[in-house]
């Protein structure tokens, strides 16, 4: 998968072309397209570096640059002040993981390998956390509703996202028991050395930072030319371009019946966007002389809502089926059509 990611590379000279030409549409469409590619290294050289540092350090390394391509194109949105583009990503990445890439996986799965089985418990407590993070962010939407006391909202914003990042890394440590079976394969199957690794995943950050920019300068002006919202761009797009490699991942290991693999990427990819992310951009965003507050509007809380309770309705039984996943991305192109014409 990642040799076809790779034909993707050249859209990096292309968007930094269009950068310098003024053209700011085919700028934004070029660095969506070079992000994937570069997220598909920095996926690859994590993955290899976790088995060189060991489980700890490993899994450390995992839930810091799981999302990582995804968090530096919200932090420049955040600078920007585009806080609906920031709000939308976070509840777009969660709708895309539970509802098209798990459905996707399910689907693909079953069509290639019958009805699968897997651990129903570790993704009970998987969709445990996400219940919890869908709590964070219920509350202020119900007891802050027209309040204009915005520095108490910020507060209590502030409390919630460090309750959230000490409940993820309890949640890890929780389930690191089960982190030495993934890093035995990633050695076995891994071609890069420690230094390629380390060399890859810097140079990987690197260009996506740059991109990112060009990404988030480019909202505004493919807003005016296509009639698109900065609310659909940030709900659909961004989660779509930032976890393109980590999706196509889950599809394939459940197309080798590792469906315990794809449900990980899947549900535990969205509890550390809920989990981790959320709470990183609310205390950069003070850092930033920008506070953004934890409170999302009723249409990403409805979506994000269902799909949390799909994904435990889904899990009850510990098995999966073609026609399960099928409904799972039926209801993401219900959705996704809605914030379309929102």
């Amino acid at each position: 998968m990642s040799r076809y990611l790779y034909l993707l590379l050249p859209a990096i000279l292309f968007s930094f072309y269009f950068k310098y030409t003024g053209s700011e549409i085919a700028m934004f469409f070029t660095a969506c397209l070079a992000i994937v590619p570069l997220a598909g290294i920095m996926g690859e050289a994590t993955d290899n570096l976790a088995c060189f540092t060991g489980e700890k350090i490993g899994g450390l390394l995992n839930a810091t640059f799981g999302n990582a391509t995804e968090l530096l194109i919200t932090i420049f949105a955040l600078k920007a002040g585009l806080f609906s583009v920031v709000k939308a990503s976070i509840a777009g990445s969660i709708l895309g993981n539970i509802l098209l890439v798990l459905g996707l996986s399910i689907l693909v799965g079953g069509l290639k390998n019958g009805p699968q089985s897997f651990d129903r418990t570790h993704v009970s407590n998987q969709t445990s956390l996400m219940f919890l993070s869908v709590i964070a962010l219920i509350v202020p939407a119900v007891f802050f509703h027209g309040s204009k006391d915005f520095l108490a909202l910020e507060e209590f914003s502030l409390g919630v996202a460090a309750i959230l990042i000490i409940l993820y890394f309890a949640g890890i440590s929780f389930s690191m028991r089960n982190n030495s079976e993934v890093c035995e394969v990633v050695e076995i199957e891994g071609k890069w050395s420690k230094s390629r690794s380390m060399l890859m995943l810097a140079l990987s950050t690197v260009f996506i930072a740059l991109e990112s920019e060009l990404l988030v300068s480019g909202i505004e002006p493919v807003t005016q030319a296509l009639g698109w919202s900065e609310f659909f761009i940030g709900i659909i797009i961004i989660p779509i371009i930032g976890n393109a490699a980590e999706h196509s991942t889950a599809v394939l290991m459940a197309f080798k019946n590792k469906m315990d693999l794809a449900f990980e990427i899947a549900i535990g990819s969205s509890a550390q966007i809920a989990l981790l992310i959320t709470p990183i951009l609310i205390f950069l965003s003070v850092l930033f002389a920008k506070p953004m507050n934890i409170m999302f509007n009723y249409y990403e809380l409805v979506a994000v809502s269902l799909a949390v309770l799909i994904a435990q309705f889904i899990s009850l039984d510990g098995e999966s089926n073609w026609l399960e996943g099928s409904l799972l991305v039926g209801a993401y192109l219900i959705i996704a059509s809605a914030f379309f014409f929102i």
